[in-house]
C-alpha cells in the first residue's frame, strides 16, 4: 500500500474521533488545519478545539487560518504537498482548497446520504423519529454534501438514544469507516456512486435558538424525538407562564410516554411526584430539567425545590 499525505481539516470532539484513528492506524497526517481559538466560560479564557488539542498533544502540524481563501494559508496548505484531504465536521471549503491533492478532498458525514444532507444530521434523525442512520464517506464536490459516495455504514437509533448518544456511535462508526476508505483509496480500489440528488430526500439544516422551541400541540411521541432530538445540545426549551403573570424558560434534556389521554397541548402538573405535560393525544412525563440559574436535574429533584406556582406552557 502507497503511503499517502494527509492533510486533515476538523474542529470539535467528533472529528477528533476520525483524526485518532487514522493517527492510530499509521496514516501520514502531514497537516491539521482547524478553527480559531474562542474565549469560553465566565473568564472568557480562549480556548482550542478539541481538534487542535489532539494534534498538539501528537505533535501534528496544526493550522488555524480565519480565512480560507488568504494567499497566505493557501501557500502554506501547498507546502505539505498533501495526497489527500479529509474533511471531518469542517465549515465549506472554497474550491482552491478542496481541489489541491491528486486524490481530492473526502468527507465524513453523520448521515446515510442523500438523506439529511446539512449541518445538523444526527438532530433531524431523531427529531424525524428514525430507527437507524449512519455514516458515509464521500469526494468534495461545489455544492455542499452532494458529492459521490465510497463507503457507507448503518447504524441503528435505540428508543433511549438521544444527540449525545448518537453522536458517539457515530463518531466511533464514522473513524472506522474513514480508516477503510482511505486504504481503499491508498490501494486505488474506489468506485464512486453519484447521490441521486432528484430524489425526496430528508434535508438537515443548522438549528437555531428559535428552532428550538417545544410545541405542545404535536403528538406525544413527536415531542419526545423533538426533546431527545436537542438533548444534550442545542437543547429543547418550554416557555412556562407562572401564577404571578411572568414567564421564564426551561430546558427540557428527557422525557417519558404515558398512556395517559390528552386533548390540549401546553397544560402542565404535578401527579404522584411527576411532572407532566400534556400533548395533542397523551400526556408526557418529564424526567429531567433545568430552569434558569439552576443546574441540571431530574423532575423529582426539580419539583421539591420549585417554590413558585405553575400556570400552564406556551
Amino acid at each position: 500500500m502507497k503511503e499517502i499525505r494527509i492533510v486533515f481539516f476538523g474542529t470539535p470532539d467528533f472529528a477528533v474521533g476520525s483524526l485518532k484513528a487514522l493517527a492510530d492506524a499509521d496514516f501520514k497526517v502531514a497537516a491539521v488545519v482547524t478553527a480559531t481559538d474562542k474565549p469560553s466560560g465566565r473568564g472568557h479564557k480562549m480556548q482550542s478545539p478539541p481538534v487542535k488539542v489532539f494534534a498538539d498533544e501528537n505533535n501534528m502540524p496544526c493550522l488555524q487560518p480565519k480565512n480560507l481563501k488568504d494567499p497566505l494559508f493557501i501557500q502554506e496548505l501547498q507546502s505539505f504537498k498533501a495526497d489527500l484531504q479529509i474533511v471531518v465536521a469542517f465549515r465549506m471549503l472554497p474550491e482552491i482548497v478542496w481541489n489541491m491533492p491528486e486524490l481530492g478532498t473526502y468527507n465524513v458525514h453523520a448521515s446515510l446520504l442523500p438523506n439529511y444532507r446539512g449541518a445538523a444530521p444526527i438532530n433531524w434523525a431523531i427529531i424525524n423519529g428514525e430507527k437507524t442512520t449512519g455514516v458515509s464517506t464521500f469526494k468534495l464536490k461545489h455544492e455542499i454534501d452532494t458529492g459521490s459516495v465510497l463507503l457507507q455504514r448503518e447504524v441503528s437509533i435505540d428508543d433511549a438514544d438521544n444527540v449525545g448518544t448518537v453522536h458517539d456511535k457515530l463518531m466511533f462508526a464514522g473513524a472506522e469507516l474513514l480508516v477503510e476508505s482511505i486504504t481503499k483509496i491508498s490501494q486505488g480500489k474506489i468506485e464512486l456512486k453519484p447521490q441521486d440528488l432528484n430524489a425526496v430526500n430528508k434535508e438537515a439544516p443548522k438549528i437555531f435558538k428559535q428552532d428550538c422551541q417545544i410545541d405542545w400541540n404535536m403528538k406525544a411521541i413527536q415531542v419526545r424525538n423533538f426533546i431527545r432530538g436537542m438533548s444534550p445540545f442545542p437543547t429543547a426549551f418550554a416557555k412556562v407562564s407562572l401564577q404571578d403573570g411572568s414567564q421564564e424558560n426551561w430546558k427540557i434534556y428527557s422525557s417519558e410516554l404515558t398512556e395517559m389521554s390528552s386533548s390540549k397541548g401546553g397544560i402542565i402538573k404535578s401527579e404522584d411526584g411527576k411532572l407532566l405535560v400534556s400533548c395533542s393525544d397523551y400526556w408526557l412525563e418529564i424526567t429531567q430539567l433545568q430552569s434558569p440559574g439552576k443546574k441540571r436535574m431530574t423532575a423529582d429533584e426539580f419539583m421539591r425545590g420549585l417554590r413558585v406556582d405553575l400556570k400552564d406552557l406556551t
